[in-house]
């Protein structure tokens, strides 16, 4: 090989490490990028020449090339942030982008999301964030766009109430009714007066708001007082009621608002055992087929309820003139297992409505459920001053999105004005057969070649993906040390291969002088 070969071969080694310095460089200006993934440079050396010497083959190089450039997919550190849209990939894959301009798309380890003004998730270039429609908590359709608009979260109707209380067992028996002592409050109630049940009539009252089928709060009342027993047993009876101008269920064609029946849904009683602990109810509620059609509140139209599927014994409401009224569970603590069997109810004692109940019936006689099952939190009746505990109920009314969040498995949930929240949208994350073969796009991007294969779309958290950590970013896999070494051990070859051609250039000087 010619001495001016070997200048070559120095310029071949200048021109590697000149790329390889300008990979290290790139490195440190992306060492704070999000998202950014480093390279590494590999050299190759190029071809031979085969020296004939003494009779046997010897081969002499001719420089280096650039083998490849190599793309570190490894994962960055975390930052975190304040922001519930930016979200970190803990594993493997990569966010599916798509430019709304161009329709094309692209994939990024970057989590840095915003919501524009059209309400779309998008990167920091504007490419939307790609993921699935949720329904009841499943994936539905194909990939689509990400976007809130100013949704709402639609409106829930109450199915049921639940109290927690404890009834004063030393309380005084307010009622005057010599007819039936299970439902004084019953007939001295009257939804054409106001108030429709004086206070001087019963120990206690608590107050619920439930929903109806459109929002709208109402406010449901139960109001309970003692029945004077002869051996000393306490047992307590009850009416569940409403606001009288709001009941528009339907009586022989008219609503109930204009008669004495109006707000009026439930009676019955609760029996108490010696401790405070309910050992039997009972509940009646306004027959569908009344036998009285002029008065909705004679006795003889009140029967035993129905039961739901949990085996709770169940009113109707009627806010809206809705053709079908609207089912509330009644929760007092106990249930009816076996509320299939029958009615559900054991009428032994011969009652089946408010009518067969007098002022001598035993409170033994009174209807019991077929069997019956106390939760944890049941209504009791002990000494303690009268009080409720807890109410629930599982209707509410619209609300209007207030915040989002992003689980571990990627759902992006709202949050909104009624307490609820909604799962919206599940991202989609893709990974490569051959990450190598990405094609880096610049702006944190990447686009799918021949070489990568086709991306294989899934969801965060399943096989072979990794999960989304919100208010996280990704940092930047670059290790600024490494290629500080690098740059210095880079220069020191590119000093070397500089020192190649001088000394070939002497080497020249030298041939040329031969002839002086």
């Amino acid at each position: 090989m010619s001495i001016t070969g070997s200048m070559y071969t120095g310029i071949s080694g200048l021109q590697a490490q000149s790329t390889a310095t300008s990979v290290v460089s790139n490195n440190l200006a992306n060492s704070s990028t999000i998202g950014y993934k480093s390279s590494s440079i590999e050299f190759e050396d190029v071809f031979y020449s085969t020296v004939y010497a003494g009779g046997s083959a010897s081969q002499v190089g001719h420089g280096v090339s650039t083998a490849s450039i190599n793309t570190d997919y490894s994962q960055g550190a975390y930052e975190s942030t304040n922001s519930a849209t930016d979200v970190a990939i803990n594993g493997e894959g990569f966010y599916i982008v798509k430019d709304p301009d161009t329709n094309e798309t692209f994939y990024t380890r970057a989590g840095n999301f915003s919501f524009n003004t059209d309400g779309y998730l998008v990167d920091a270039h504007g490419n939307r964030v790609q993921g699935w429609n949720m329904d009841d908590g499943s994936i539905t359709g194909t990939l689509v766009d990400i976007q809130i608009d100013n949704s709402q979260s639609p409106p829930s109707a109450t199915t049921t109430v639940d109290f927690y209380l404890n009834l004063d067992s030393t309380a005084t028996d307010n009622s005057t009714s010599s007819t039936n002592p299970y439902s004084a409050l019953f007939e001295v109630y009257d939804g054409t007066q106001d108030p429709a049940l004086d206070d001087s009539r019963y120990a206690y009252s608590t107050s619920i708001t439930v929903y109806d089928e459109n929002g709208a709060a109402h406010d449901v009342t139960a109001y309970f007082d003692p029945v004077e027993t002869d051996d000393g047993s306490i047992v307590w009876e009850y009416v569940v009621t409403c606001d009288p101008s709001a009941d528009r269920r339907d009586f022989q064609g008219a609503e109930m608002s204009s008669s004495a029946g109006a707000g009026m849904l439930m009676t019955g009683t609760m029996t108490f055992s010696s401790s405070g602990e309910m050992e039997s109810m009972t509940a009646f509620t306004l027959s569908d087929t009344p036998t009285n059609t002029s008065d909705p509140m004679a006795a003889e139209n009140w029967v035993l309820a129905d039961f739901d599927s949990n085996g709770l014994p169940m009113f109707e409401v009627n806010f809206t003139g809705a053709d079908e009224n609207q089912e509330i569970s009644f929760d007092m603590g106990m249930s009816n297992p076996d509320y299939n069997t029958g009615t559900g109810w054991n009428t032994s004692g011969g009652i089946d409505s408010l009518d067969d109940i007098t002022a001598t019936t035993d409170y033994g006689d009174l209807p019991q459920f077929n069997s019956s099952m106390l939760s944890t939190n049941a209504t009791t009746s002990t000494n303690l001053s009268s009080a409720t505990y807890s109410m629930t109920q599982d209707g509410y009314a619209p609300g209007v999105l207030k915040d989002v969040s992003i689980s571990e498995n990627g759902v992006l949930s709202g949050s909104y004005s009624n307490g609820q929240s909604q799962e919206l949208y599940t991202f989609g994350l893709a990974r490569f057969t051959s990450e190598q073969g990405l094609y880096a796009e610049g702006s944190n991007l990447f686009s799918a070649t021949s070489d990568s294969g086709q991306a294989l779309v899934g969801t965060p958290g399943s096989s072979g993906y990794g999960t989304t950590i919100s208010n996280s970013l990704e940092q930047s896999n670059v290790d600024t040390a490494t290629e500080m070494t690098n740059l210095i051990i880079l220069q020191s070859c590119y000093q070397a291969n500089s020192k190649v051609i001088t000394t070939a250039d002497t080497l020249l000087q030298v041939a040329i002088n031969l002839k002086s």
